[in-house]
């Protein structure tokens, strides 16, 4: 057998964040595979900026972005009309989300509410059998201020709020929550969850062996446990929708879309799906998108368990929890230049912002809700694809 002849992406140990640098690489990618190039080459960011959020920078995939809204909100947060920058390459889904939006809109406007926050990372700690492994559940109880001094001392921002164990055979999985600030915090927590197992081992008599992340944190995975439990922000939006009022712009009965509930309700419990809505990933991924996000997070963050009550005088509450949303106002990807221009639009960017972010991304994800399940109850879903979702002859 031939030895493979391994071509090294081109770097510069001296400064790879330049211009030079990634012209050279898409140079490399044009000898290796004959691909030119041309638009990825187009960019209006710095290279400068990008330490922390690239590697092997040689360009950038354009998304185009959508103006949806105004959506109104009556939050603790977020107050007021926005309107909501949506990057996706799928046909129908900002006129839908706009649809929407009107909807909400002339009903009153959505409210929204961020009632728990937690981020988490899941250590386990393995003993001779069974019991040791319960005792030391016990002395992690009465260790908590030691554990919470030696996580909090890695970051100025995370604040460790509870250790939760589950026992399983001579195992002991510990689920670390913290609060991370305006951060999403999923790195933040790992330093600090590190640092609380080490103080651990070092105090603990019995020097107990540890992996840091058990997959407890389910991180960038869904989970049931983080449905009842929260991860990241755990956000309502709700709205009484006038039974006029939808029936004029959507086409559709508040007795009608009650009975589709029903139906839904029934067809996501036999599938075991972790959403009985209809596509908050689509309005999330679309934001994530546009506000930098990491986007991998869309994994957790679509969870979504709707609940409706068809009213005595007709009309029909409608309201959506997601109990994972896991977003950020600073850090991240927040801060490059096309992404901080989104967040300045919605009035989210830099700290003291993520909780109004949290909102306003549930009362999108309403809206979306409300259109497609009208869009499907009227016969309208296929019909809009074929006319607004097609760039084929």
């Amino acid at each position: 057998m031939a030895d493979v002849v391994r071509r090294s992406i081109p770097r510069n140990k001296e400064n790879d964040y330049t211009a030079e640098a990634a012209t050279g690489r898409r140079e490399f990618v044009t000898e290796q595979t004959g691909a030119a190039l041309t638009h990825v080459a187009h960019y209006s960011i710095d290279p400068a900026s990008l330490p922390g959020n690239i590697e092997n920078f040689a360009g950038v995939a354009q998304v185009p972005i959508g103006l949806a809204g105004p959506l109104r909100i009556n939050g603790e947060h977020a107050q007021g009309d926005f309107y909501i920058p949506m990057a996706t390459t799928e046909g129908t889904l900002v006129a839908s989300y706009n649809r929407g939006m009107r909807l909400l809109t002339e009903c009153g406007g959505v409210r929204t509410t961020v009632v728990k926050h937690t981020m988490q990372r899941s250590p386990v700690f393995e003993f001779g059998d069974a019991l040791e492994a319960r005792d030391f559940s016990d002395w992690l109880a009465a260790n908590f201020a030691g554990i919470k001094g030696a996580a909090e001392a890695t970051s100025s921002v995370a604040k460790l709020v509870a250790v939760t164990p589950f026992a399983v055979g001579n195992l002991l999985y510990c689920r670390f929550d913290y609060t991370t600030g305006d951060a999403a915090g999923q790195n933040m927590v790992g330093k600090a969850t590190q640092a609380a197992c080490e103080w651990i081992v070092a105090t603990h008599p019995d020097k107990p062996w540890y992996i840091l992340s058990g997959n407890i944190d389910t991180d960038k995975k869904h989970s049931g446990i983080n449905t009842l439990l929260t991860r990241g922000k755990r956000v309502v939006a709700e709205i009484t929708i006038k039974a006029e009022v939808i029936e004029r712009l959507m086409g559709v009965t508040t007795a009608d879309l009650f009975r589709v509930r029903q139906i839904s309700n029934a067809g996501a419990f036999m599938v075991g799906s972790a959403n009985n809505g209809a596509h908050s990933a689509n309005g999330l991924t679309a934001m994530f998108i546009a506000t930098g996000q990491d986007v991998a997070n869309v994994a957790e963050s679509h969870a979504a368990i709707t609940y409706a009550q068809l009213l005595a005088n007709g009309d029909y509450y409608w309201s959506i929890t997601l109990p994972s949303l896991i977003v950020a106002t600073y850090g991240g990807g927040t801060g490059l230049a096309t992404q901080r221009e989104c967040l300045e639009m919605l009035g989210c960017y830099g700290k003291g912002k993520a909780d109004k972010l949290a909102e306003i991304c549930a009362g999108v994800v309403l809206a979306g809700e409300t259109s497609l399940s009208s869009a499907i109850l009227a016969g309208h879903w296929v019909s809009s694809h074929d006319r607004l979702g097609r760039n084929r002859p």
